[in-house]
């Protein structure tokens, strides 16, 4: 006599199912952005106010030309207090960083989760056609993360096996 299953069709493992976890469908788009001719107290205050950590630095035509963090404005006030030199005569051209890690908006949250450890940066700015669309950080793969709590996690990162 043959076994029976009574448990009833079961789902099959697909592993490009759960690699549709885009980073674009995780990304922050509503951005608070610097200009380079900011002055660097400013960025300060809406660093402080807005509880952020840094921003990307975009000029009039929306594209990225480089970040600032609270590390650069740090430097910033260090030397500011040892020069004797106010903070509002500093603008953030000066401080910011101009060599950006980009990240595709396609790139699955995995490989992106891999690209923050290697890097240990804390945010990658996302480029569409020269533009600024978004930005992804650390917090934004955990948030994907926890919606896949209940998932298996090895099954997500073996293409076709």
């Amino acid at each position: 006599m043959a076994i029976k299953s009574f448990q009833g069709a079961r789902k099959q493992q697909n592993a490009n199912e759960n690699s549709q976890l885009k980073v674009r469908d995780y990304m922050s788009t509503k951005l608070i952005t610097f200009r380079p001719d900011q002055s660097v107290q400013e960025v300060v205050e809406s660093l402080i106010s807005n509880k952020i950590s840094g921003g990307p630095v975009v000029n009039d035509k929306q594209e990225l030309i480089g970040i600032i963090s609270e590390g650069d404005c740090l430097k910033q006030l260090s030397e500011s207090r040892y020069y004797n030199m106010p903070l509002e005569h500093d603008t953030v051209d000066k401080r910011m960083a101009t060599e950006v890690e980009t990240i595709d908006g396609n790139m699955d949250v995995f490989d992106a989760a891999n690209k923050f450890l290697q890097s240990k940066r804390r945010r990658f700015p996302i480029i569409e056609n020269g533009k600024l669309v978004g930005q992804i950080s650390q917090k934004d793969i955990l948030i994907a993360a926890l919606e896949l709590k209940g998932e298996n996690w090895n099954s997500t990162t073996k293409q076709g096996s």
